[in-house]
């Protein structure tokens, strides 16, 4: 019996382990404001849906509710309020050792006495009630019981219709054929840098997020056609949203495992105030995976996280909240000494990997007046992130090979004004300054010279500057309208973009949507791309200091259906065009932008290069029903570049189709104890790789690619099933839950890519993660 099974076994034994009959209860607590100006709703009915006798309550003046002394279980919410759309909050997951706390945004009704009647569902539409297209919400649930997810949006993101991970090593996500670049994270409605540790230059991913899910509430996610308050964006947005802690009694939260130790603490900030805190800390070190015999490399890794959410009020109408988070990461490998013990030219190598981010925010909220909200915010983040390699040479002498280190630091004002000018129409306008610092270094080994070369080497500051504003209107309970425009604007060269936004929804009846949306869609150029250095006639200049911003034009048409109470289709097809694309200049180029994932372009570039991505997506998703959920994900797609050649070939990312089924049960053994199984399965085209020319490798003792059939290989297709097998126990005053995350159950190889071996001067393929066991015991109290 292999150690895997063992724990299969432990599992299963404390699964049946007879168990008190003694039932424990817990409590749902609150408010309820207006969704567009966030004033509170005295007097809202609030009720637990199911129950015979009816158990419910009304909010007091303050708009807060308490339901007390509810079993543990799960239940179904009903919010209602006079002239006020009803709203349904299904699966609310109720444990013995933290009360649920929750914010209802609930919207006026505006209903016609001869309309039909349409009742809001928590799962049926965004948290930014601006969203009528590509986009939806997540809740920190998922992001802890999707199999594989570990807690991480990126990870989570990859069951979601039109998503590819493009690495199993990380989190990066290519969203509808797009580079993983192009996507933007938000948190509490500001732009943050990349919150992930072990992140590259120029990414917006990296190999686990920093953000745990104890801080998370539910959040949006949105895959096209964006509204008019996000910008420098191509291919979608993390908009998330903070939890706030629990500010009547202390709680806490400990996890142990294979990733490391968590540790979480909230509560009041003083007695008979309500202000909370909530603050988290992880520890990791990846090197116990490596010695457990997992083939995870050679390499020391580490990271360390801490996130926090300070609420506090100031008056009856505005509210102060301190928010942020930091992560240092960093990952050392040491070449063998014995060439004799030499498998690859790799084991020649020794590398200091440290990649360090952090952001803190201070945001205002103001209830102007009962039509006005208005949030301001300031935020300061950056980023530091380097590697330093060097090689082993034949007489066991230590060479430079590369040298990078990047830092990014910025500062942000923002102001958002949400205004709600009728029960129809509520408009939002707002604006982001950037004040952007930068130190820039990087040098490369260059074969032809055996000498390091600079290629970026520059230090300043620069600023960039956004504005929006965009009115949702109700023109019935039919038809909902989105228009909004948004300007952004690189004050380093002066490129500019201003882009309409457009979206609309139409209901046939109680069970059909159809919605479509349009957006022209800017994003700036990574940093360290507009320093690139070349010499010309003994002088450094910038090539690419002048380059225009990428832009893209979005299209959507989209179908819902809901099939029952708990099942829903939706069909999605979409167009994109991508222009202004930076490419090597020439005629017999292939090089876009687009295919850069990581690291710094540093040859110059213009914007004449173009893309296209276009496809159909199909969803079938169960919201969890008698304990049991799925979601079936399907997309067939194309992405394709093109050029100053004028030949359109696939880019890096284009796997043609994906399917993704993610799906979960739940069985409640006896009282207070709940066994779970999750499984994600994915099926998708290979991702795109470029032939290897053996003879100029072998010269030049280094990969060198037949540039001219850049990606006209396709990988094999990629197969991958994740498991999770949990154990939830309620205890007095505290939930135990032990869970294992298998990721690659089925252990398949599946192909990364091909790769020329000095060592052996051949080509060889790499593949992507093996089976990985991730076990972990958590204790809320």
């Amino acid at each position: 019996m292999n150690s895997f099974t063992k724990i299969l076994v432990v599992l299963f034994l404390m699964a049946v382990n007879p168990l008190q009959a003694q039932q424990f209860t817990q409590t749902i607590r609150g408010s309820v404001i207006d969704q567009i100006t966030k004033t509170p709703m005295p007097g809202a009915t609030v009720i637990i849906l199911g129950l015979d006798p009816v158990v419910g309550t009304t909010t007091d003046v303050d708009g807060d509710f308490k339901i007390e002394n509810l079993p543990v279980g799960t239940y179904t919410l009903k919010v209602s309020f006079v002239g006020f759309e009803e709203m349904i909050l299904p699966n609310i997951k109720l444990n013995s050792g933290k009360e649920v706390v929750l914010t209802v945004p609930i919207e006026e009704d505006i209903r016609q006495i001869d309309e039909f009647v349409v009742t809001a569902n928590e799962k049926d539409r965004t948290i930014n009630d601006m969203v009528q297209v590509s986009g939806r919400t997540f809740s920190v649930e998922e992001t802890r019981k999707f199999a594989a997810a570990v807690n991480d949006p990126g990870r989570m993101a990859i069951s979601f219709p039109g998503v590819t991970g493009t690495d199993d090593g990380n989190n990066n996500i290519s969203i509808r054929g797009n580079s993983p670049n192009g996507l933007l994270w938000r948190m509490e409605g500001i732009d943050i840098p990349n919150p992930n540790h072990f992140v590259n230059p120029g990414t917006a991913g990296g190999g686990i997020s920093i953000l745990s899910s104890q801080l998370l509430s539910d959040s949006d996610f949105i895959t096209a056609a964006f509204p008019a308050e996000y910008g420098n964006a191509l291919s979608g947005v993390f908009d998330l949203n903070l939890r706030k802690g629990n500010n009547e009694n202390q709680e806490f939260t400990l996890q142990a495992g294979f990733l490391g130790v968590d540790v979480a603490a909230e509560g009041p900030i003083a007695k008979n105030y309500k202000g909370s805190y909530l603050v988290n800390y992880r520890y990791s070190t990846l090197s116990l995976l490596s010695k457990l015999g997992l083939p995870l490399g050679d390499f020391v890794t580490n990271f360390q996280d801490l996130s926090f959410n300070i609420f506090l009020p100031t008056g009856p109408k505005s509210t102060i909240t301190l928010f942020g988070f930091g992560g240092l990461s960093d990952q050392d490998g040491n070449a063998r000494k014995d060439s004799l013990k030499w498998e690859s030219d790799w084991d020649r190598y020794s590398s200091t990997f440290f990649s360090n981010t952090g952001a803190v925010g201070m945001k205002h909220s103001y209830i102007l007046n009962q039509n006005n909200f208005l949030q301001s915010t300031i935020l300061a983040s950056g980023n530091s992130l380097g590697i330093t390699s060097t090689r082993l040479d034949d007489n066991l002498n230590f060479q430079e090979r590369s040298y990078e280190n990047y830092s990014n630091s910025k500062i942000t004002l923002s102001s958002v004004l949400n205004t709600k000018i009728s029960a129809k129409a509520a408009l939002r306008s707002g604006f982001y300054v950037n004040q952007l610092y930068y130190n820039l270094r990087e040098d490369a080994f260059e074969e032809e010279m055996q000498s390091m070369q600079t290629h970026i080497n520059s230090k300043g500051n620069t600023q960039s500057i956004q504005a929006f504003s965009q009115l949702n209107y109700r023109a019935s309970e039919r038809l909902t309208f989105n228009l909004g425009l948004h300007y952004l604007q690189l004050l380093l060269n002066n490129s500019k973009s201003l882009e309409p936004r457009f979206s609309a929804s139409y209901a046939w009846d109680e069970k059909q949507r159809l919605s479509l949306g349009y957006g022209l869609h800017a994003q700036v150029q990574p940093l360290g791309t507009y320093f690139a250095e070349q010499e010309v006639n003994g002088q450094i200049t910038l090539p690419n200091e002048n380059l225009d911003l990428s832009k893209s034009h979005h299209f959507v048409l989209g179908y819902d259906r809901t099939l029952n109470p708990y099942l829903r289709m939706k069909v999605e097809t979409y167009y994109q065009h991508l222009f202004q694309i930076p490419i090597r200049s020439g005629a017999d180029e292939t090089y876009s932008i687009i295919n850069q994932q990581w690291t710094f372009t540093t040859d110059p570039l213009v914007n004449e290069g173009f893309g296209k991505n276009y496809g159909v997506e199909l969803t079938l998703e169960q919201f969890t029903y008698k304990g049991f959920y799925f979601l079936l994900s399907s997309s067939i797609y194309n992405s394709l570049y093109k050029t100053n050649e004028n030949v359109w070939r696939n880019t890096a990312y284009n796997g043609n189709y994906t399917m993704t089924l993610t799906a979960g049960k739940e069985y409640e053994l006896k009282k207070n104890r709940v066994f779970g199984v999750n499984l994600r399965a994915i099926y998708s085209g290979g991702l795109r790789d470029t032939p290897i020319d053996l003879d100029a490798s072998i010269e030049k003792g280094e990969s060198v690619y037949i540039e001219d059939q850049l990606f006209s290989e396709k990988n094999p297709s990629y197969f991958r099933t994740d498991l999770r097998f949990s154990l939830t126990k309620n205890k007095p005053k505290s939930t135990r839950i032990l869970s294992l995350d298998i990721q690659n159950a089925t252990n398949r190889k599946n192909v990364f890519g091909e790769y020329f071996e000095p060592l052996s001067n051949e080509i060889k393929t790499s593949y992507q993660a093996p089976l990985i066991p991730i076990l972990s015991y958590r204790v809320e109290f």
